[in-house]
């Protein structure tokens, strides 16, 4: 099949547009917080973007609609191009802040070591790339020392990472057609909630504008202050895991706060159409649902496993506090929301021990379900491949003329069916430890030997699986290698490596590096 650029040109052209508005619509924050400075950059960032987009839009406008094909490639082009705009408001601020420009009324705030990290813009795409693809893996030296409006920014990146730059354009420009749908699946989703495509994102959208608001309320109602629990609602939901402080949200140091993040980045880890049924009061759907009930299954058994090996290793004092720390983190770890409360290390120093670091690394690999905001190669694919690996060894004992099925939740599929399935998850582990490999081998040739493998393994894997949790070896300081192939990880591991993999398969064949 011939690759048709202009149809990913001009759709492209139409994500940025409306990642345009995003700037824009920051500018309240910096002006309910008297960041006057701040202006100028969210608005030069946010032209240049409309800029991009409409003139992309432009040049390729009657371009035909995209396939399934051109789909994977404007999925995979759309992220990797918002991520690298997405850096233009950090960076724009970190040089408006270091140069100074305005006079005392703009309220420019000294320049920290924090800010001035973003100067550098390959710090400002890692952090929005980051931010966009809710991963939460950050280059800010100290959260708590950037700007309002750049916490906001890194906030916001991931909220409307979470649910999906393309939903949200298809949500805005509301285009019904064979159009829409293509993009809606290029982003890894496959079942909708309405017939309608439209209706669908519409209805996204409500759930998530709910539970981020019921996400605040809880944070509030907890003890956070009314700018935590925005920013932590927000990047909770998102299961992106961006704080406003260096700890986290051990900061807070209260085991109150940090009970009321789980049901957060639970919530997180269910699938959307799951949230619209029991939203409809259809609650049988938390224990009914194949996907939502091992979410509970397995969020469950791993944080009883982590208990004991954090007990068993005398990593805290009391059994109350390895449940509390061993609970949080593998629900952060597994939901891929990133947020922490405890150091799992500082990249040569053993903090929790091996064994511990390799569950979370478990956790992260598998990630929760399918059409929710997590990463990882889901849970679906996981159970796919237990069941369907069982189901292949036993049809060694049973004889040809036997007519097999593999049954997977409610789903009863026949020999050819449950072979595609079967072979589709095997492929993706395939391709995602293949990516593993490569990234764990760049950061290990980059990184000091004092490194200890299980958590730069631990650091490479919360990158790929979209996590953000850090064993104290991402941050500003981190090779440029690392750091660039820490953006190929994220990239990939949010689209799932498929759409990646098409976008520079169609590049090489325009290049003719490819036959």
């Amino acid at each position: 099949m011939r690759v048709r650029f202009r149809t990913v040109g001009r759709d492209v052209g139409r994500i940025v547009q409306i990642v345009a508005l995003m700037p824009l619509v920051s500018i309240p924050v910096a002006l309910i917080h008297g960041e006057y400075y701040a202006v100028p950059a969210l608005v030069l960032s946010g032209l240049a973007m409309l800029a991009i987009g409409v003139g992309a839009t432009r040049r390729f406008l009657d371009a035909p609609e995209p396939d399934k094909l051109h789909g994977m490639l404007i999925a995979a082009s759309a992220w990797a191009v918002v991520g690298v705009l997405g850096g233009l408001p950090l960076l724009l601020v970190a040089w408006t802040v270091a140069v100074d420009p305005f006079p005392a009324w703009a309220n420019t705030p000294p320049l920290t070591e924090t800010i001035s990290a973003f100067r550098d813009p390959l710090n400002a795409v890692f952090e929005s790339l980051s931010g966009f693809t809710s991963t939460g893996l950050t280059m800010a030296y100290a959260e708590e020392d950037l700007t309002a409006t750049m916490q906001w920014w890194r906030s916001f990146t991931e909220w409307i990472g979470g649910v999906g730059v393309i939903v949200l354009t298809v949500a805005v420009l509301a285009r019904p057609g064979s159009g829409s749908l293509t993009l809606y699946q290029s982003e890894a989703r496959s079942t909708k909630i309405h017939p309608s495509v439209v209706s669908t994102v519409h209805e996204i959208w409500k759930i998530y504008l709910v539970l981020t608001i019921g996400g605040i309320a809880l944070f509030f109602a907890a003890g956070m202050e009314p700018w935590g629990a925005i920013n932590h609602a927000m990047t909770g939901i998102s299961t992106g895991g961006f704080s406003i402080w260096s700890d986290s949200i051990g900061y807070y140091d209260s085991p109150l706060i940090e009970y009321a993040v789980v049901p957060v980045m639970v919530a997180g880890s269910i699938a959307f159409p799951i949230h619209y049924l029991i939203f409809k009061g259809e609650l049988k759907n938390l224990y009914t649902d194949l996907q939502t009930r091992w979410v509970f299954i397995w969020f469950g058994l791993g944080s009883i496993v982590l208990t004991a090996v954090l007990t068993l290793r005398g990593t805290y004092d009391t059994v109350e506090e390895s449940f509390r720390y061993g609970l949080f983190q593998f629900v952060s770890a597994t939901s891929n929301a990133g947020f922490g409360t405890t150091a799992i290390g500082d990249g040569a120093e053993q903090i929790w021990t091996a064994d511990a670091t390799l569950l979370l690394c478990a956790g992260m690999l598998t990630g929760a379900a399918a059409g929710s905001t997590v990463g990882g190669i889901k849970l679906i694919r996981a159970i796919t491949l237990v069941k369907g690996t069982r189901w292949r060894i036993a049809g060694v004992f049973t004889p040809d003329s036997a007519v097999r099925y593999l049954r997977i939740g409610d789903r009863s599929l026949d020999e050819t069916q449950a072979s595609r399935e079967f072979e589709e998850a095997a492929i993706v582990l395939v391709l995602w430890v293949v990516f593993l490999a490569i990234g764990l081998a760049v950061l290990l040739a980059t990184l000091p030997t004092d490194v200890r493998v299980e958590y730069a393994l631990f650091e490479v894997m919360s990158a790929q699986s979209t996590v953000g949790l850090s064993a104290g070896i991402t941050g500003p300081e981190m090779p440029i290698p690392a750091k660039l192939m820490f953006l190929v990880n994220m990239w990939i591991g949010r689209l799932e490596i498929i759409p990646v993999l098409v976008l520079l398969r169609g590049a090489f064949l325009r290049a003719g590096l490819y036959r």
